[in-house]
């Protein structure tokens, strides 16, 4: 085999998503994509914001400056970091400063430069499933090992278990809320009790324990649920984000860390953060998207349109007898499997050409996910069929 075995073995692993992919796209050749009801990518069905089209004609437009495209520091523009520094800030009351930030290709490109500061070999990171499948092979990267630590059954921490997983090893834990794959959405009392914990966890193992927050999602949340920023409870935070989502930008892998400003090594991690960017290959983000976004920390998400399939969805699932953990944010549903074999069911309803992902491919077994950032109409058109593939295991 030319390929690695070690890479050979990881695409095998992560694989569940874009198999299921490609399979949708072959049966909506076979069938028709208006026949197909794919619910496997979590790719933003909204188009960018006005504002953003408008920001972007309007530097085109102006972009005559020279050294405009040159190279820049590898943490990004001093001014557009300012501009987040100056969002954060205003959001949080921390003391973010320009020097806190790092833009990054997206926060996938933010997670790794992150690891790749942290991490020595065989250090952990801890990760409460279910999770971003890739978050292993993120660690793996940069010589970490991925620790899954399950959640109760709403999906939440469980401390107990968090407690228990922790040992000197333990050098970061990964949190994501609103969470993909379940929607759920951590309250302040949770992430107070997680950041009391962790302070405790930090003294005993005699280290700091790095939380990483993971949040495209943030501004996607329903019903006025409140998204607690983790970095007031905990000052070893780091704030990892991306614009795929709330923009509607995933083409255009634009994202940034923050660094809390009290963190125990808050300026060594700026610093790290710095060189990982360059050593990793992105040098900096890409220099237009930074200028464009830079100016629309404060646009909304369409927030309205994904709760509505949310409530389309969810109601519809849990009549035909699915049991489901309603989402608070993001755009996902992660219910049961009828029969407990995810691979399975998913299997099954391929039947009524609909397309899911196992639980699997988040660490969870037992689950299935749906991305329901897709067209109403394929919601409505789908449910015949949920309804009888549940009917088809009574």
């Amino acid at each position: 085999m030319g390929i690695s075995r070690k890479i050979s073995k990881a695409m095998e692993a992560s694989s569940w998503i874009r198999k299921m992919f490609e399979e949708g796209a072959q049966l909506k050749k076979e069938k028709g994509a208006e026949n197909v009801y794919d619910f496997t990518l979590g790719n933003p069905i909204t188009e960018p914001p006005k504002a953003f089209e408008d920001k972007l004609k309007a530097l085109l437009a102006a972009d005559t400056t020279p050294g405009t495209h040159a190279y820049m520091p590898n943490s990004g523009l001093v001014g557009v970091r300012e501009k987040i520094a100056a969002y954060l800030k205003a959001q949080t009351g921390l003391p973010y400063a320009f020097n806190h930030i790092t833009m990054t290709v997206g926060a996938a490109g933010g997670l790794n430069v992150t690891l790749k500061a942290l991490l020595d070999p065989g250090d952990e990171v801890l990760a409460l499933s279910p999770f971003f499948v890739e978050y292993g092979v993120y660690a793996d990267n940069h010589g970490g090992i991925l620790k899954p630590v399950p959640t109760t059954e709403a999906f939440l921490p469980d401390l107990e278990k968090l407690a228990a997983a922790i040992t000197p090893a333990t050098k970061a834990l990964i949190i994501n809320s609103p969470n993909n794959p379940t929607g759920v959405v951590y309250p302040k009392e949770v992430l107070t009790a997680l950041g009391d914990l962790l302070v405790k966890a930090s003294q005993k193992v005699g280290h700091a324990i790095y939380l990483i927050s993971d949040e495209p999602y943030r501004k996607i949340a329903f019903d006025k649920t409140e998204v607690p920023y983790p970095s007031l409870f905990y000052k070893d935070t780091l704030l990892i984000t991306s614009h795929s989502k709330d923009l509607s930008l995933p083409g255009e892998r634009i994202g940034y860390i923050a660094i809390h400003p009290e963190s125990t090594d808050a300026q060594a991690l700026a610093t790290a953060t710095n060189f990982t960017n360059r050593i990793l290959g992105y040098v900096n983000a890409p220099a237009l998207m930074q200028r464009v976004v830079a100016d629309l920390q404060e646009e909304p998400a369409d927030v309205a349109g994904y709760q509505e399939k949310r409530d389309l969805f969810y109601p519809a699932l849990t009549a035909f007898g699915y049991e489901i953990v309603k989402p608070k944010g993001a755009f996902y549903l992660f219910p049961k499997a009828p029969g407990g074999d995810d691979v399975a069911f998913v299997n099954h309803l391929k039947k009524y050409d609909i397309l899911a992902v196992p639980g699997t491919g988040f660490g969870t077994p037992g689950y299935f996910r749906l991305a329901y950032c897709v067209r109403n109409s394929i919601i409505e058109k789908s449910l015949d069929g949920f309804k009888k593939a549940i009917e088809d295991l009574a």
